[in-house]
């Protein structure tokens, strides 16, 4: 593998955001979203197309959903909103992408994040989780509970998984688990499974922000395609006539 000269410097960039300097409890998770949330999404990261018809499609992730370190119009999310649009195909999507989140953060937050309904959810987290080296049963629970507690809201919601990977410096036996973990919890789940999200993106040349982490705009334009090929045939499920 080629990703340790990323990751030495990815994993540094990431510790030093503000959301990721510690792993946060539950407890102080939540604190922390009651002390400083309010309703207007944007305060949180969370845009959501204001198109009135069509499924309700909900990204929830990190700073790669975010689009950290570029104007949010050239985020994959955004540029997959606009395709839709511009096909005519009726399709609201919501960017809840937090920068430094944890699967930890993401399972805390999941209540609010879907409290307006979800009919596909794109679940990118975990990436973090394994650059700091936490203990992959508790992220690969999370991710299961953020399945679970997605059905629970909605039983016929679709569910695309967004994998990542981690480098070898951790062992490779964390970076095999942490490889497994993705396609394990899609087909124990039955969902769609993106095997890579930053496929044919990490390390190439103009596709990455200097920080060795963050997609630049043309990196995140094939991430919209990689996301449009897993995401379209659902999305044409649930507007069939």
């Amino acid at each position: 593998m080629k990703f340790l000269p990323l990751y030495i410097a990815v994993g540094l960039c990431v510790l030093c955001l503000p959301a990721c300097s510690s792993e946060s409890s539950p407890e102080d998770v939540q604190q922390a979203d009651s002390s400083g949330r309010t309703d207007d999404a944007e305060s949180i990261g969370m845009e959501q197309s204001d198109a009135g018809e069509g499924p309700r499609i909900v990204f929830l992730g990190d700073s790669i959903t975010a689009a950290n370190g570029l104007p949010e119009e050239q985020g994959y999310v955004h540029l997959l909103q606009t395709r839709f649009d511009s096909l005519g195909i009726p399709a609201r999507l919501v960017n809840a992408g937090v920068s430094g989140d944890t699967s930890t953060g993401g399972l805390n937050r999941l209540d609010w994040v879907l409290s307006g309904g979800v009919d596909i959810l794109v679940l990118e987290l975990g990436g973090n989780d394994g650059l700091r080296g936490i203990d992959l049963t508790l992220t690969r629970s999370n991710l299961a509970a953020i399945i679970e507690q997605t059905r629970d809201v909605n039983p016929d919601v679709r569910i695309v998984l967004a994998g990542m990977q981690v480098p070898p410096n951790l062992g490779n036996e964390y970076t095999a688990e942490f490889s497994d973990m993705y396609p394990s919890l899609a087909a124990e789940y039955g969902t769609v499974l993106i095997p890579f999200l930053l496929k044919d993106v990490a390390l190439v040349d103009g596709r990455m922000q200097n920080d060795g982490i963050h997609p630049t705009a043309s990196g995140h334009a094939v991430m919209a395609e990689t996301t449009w090929d897993a995401l379209k045939p659902l999305v044409d499920s649930a507007t069939a006539p």
